[in-house]
């Protein structure tokens, strides 16, 4: 079948990171012609210099829009591209070689009307960057509940690493306004539309996620809030698998208060995961520092991720208002 790639990349504020993307853009395997879109969200560092580097080595086109988040960006970048076939990245990735080739590859194998791929932590990351990469995509944490070969229900590609057929998007509606969570959403109305999603495994990317502890705490707590949403707008989808980091860290403080009065066993048990944590983290980096901070990243995931998916739980079944009035800062504005 005759594919043309269009790889749409939204970006704010980011231009180094612009830059380390279309270098690994650059230096694919592909035999075939592809198109790199990249859409500027409004930003103040403008990214538009870099892309102009690369316009003799790539067939790349530049936008600027109005900041709109995300998701419409990815909209209006899928709007603009000349492709049949969208592949969506976030500009914080960095792709091996192979990758174009594998998404061929699986695509001529299977074909699917959408794919999601993996992501990973290259050796240049820092010790956080790896141990944050870790607890993202450990089946042992929250990685299995999106879905995978491992894990529970159908897969659940994320906009990082995400591919969709023009088909697919137009009849989907594309993203919605919500953020984050808009991948879920998309993902959610491209099955009611009639469509799969399947995951690739060996086409993934390098994700760094720049983010600080306080970020990455603010970041899951929003993920656990929006769930309670999406559970919301997509009746049969929720499942009792998102309530594990809530009952995971109200289990933790029970144990803790039940070993002050001499019961020892639920405290023994949080051990022993914690334990079995940390030997999985170390034969996946072969490092004890990401293994030891993999615990630290893992409790902020839980908790931050438990009080998010409760206080929205809470709040949309106890109060008459809309989601958007609720929670204004999980929603864009539409330009």
């Amino acid at each position: 079948m005759n594919r043309y790639f269009s790889i749409v990349v939204p970006v704010y504020n980011r231009p180094d990171e612009v830059r380390e993307l279309l270098e690994s853009l650059q230096k694919q395997d592909f035999q075939k012609e592809f198109e790199v879109v990249i859409v500027e969200d409004g930003s103040s560092e403008s990214s538009e210099e870099v892309v102009k580097s690369y316009q003799n080595t790539l067939q790349i086109s530049y936008y600027f829009k109005a900041n709109s988040g995300p998701g419409d960006s990815r909209n209006f970048g899928m709007e603009k591209a000349k492709g049949d076939y969208y592949i969506i990245l976030d500009s914080d990735c960095i792709l091996p070689p192979q990758y174009l080739s594998e998404v061929e590859k699986e695509l001529q194998r299977e074909f699917v009307y959408c794919f999601g791929g993996p992501d990973a932590a290259d050796q240049s990351f820092t010790t956080v960057q790896k141990a944050i990469n870790y607890v993202m995509t450990s089946f042992f944490t929250t990685g299995g509940i999106r879905g995978g070969k491992k894990a529970v229900g159908k897969f659940q590609p994320r906009s990082f690493n995400m591919g969709i057929s023009k088909e697919a998007f137009e009849k989907a509606g594309g993203f919605g306004r919500i953020h984050p969570g808009e991948d879920p959403d998309l993902t959610f109305r491209i099955w009611k539309a009639g469509f799969e999603t399947r995951l690739f495994p060996n086409a993934f990317v390098y994700h760094k996620r720049r983010i600080d502890w306080n970020k990455f705490y603010i970041q899951v707590n929003k993920f656990g809030m929006v769930r309670p949403i999406l559970n919301r707008w997509h009746k049969g989808t929720a499942k009792p698998t998102y309530w594990f980091p809530t009952l995971f860290m109200l289990g933790l403080i029970m144990a803790l208060l039940l070993a002050l009065v001499g019961i020892g066993l639920p405290l023994w048990l949080y051990g022993c995961y914690f334990v079995l944590l940390f030997v999985d983290a170390f034969l996946k980096t072969k490092n004890v520092a990401v293994a030891v901070l993999s615990l630290f990243a893992a409790l902020t995931q839980f908790t931050g991720y438990g009080i998010g998916f409760i206080k929205s739980t809470m709040l949309l079944n106890f109060s008459k208002k809309e989601p958007e009035e609720l929670f204004p800062k999980l929603f864009f504005k539409k330009k």
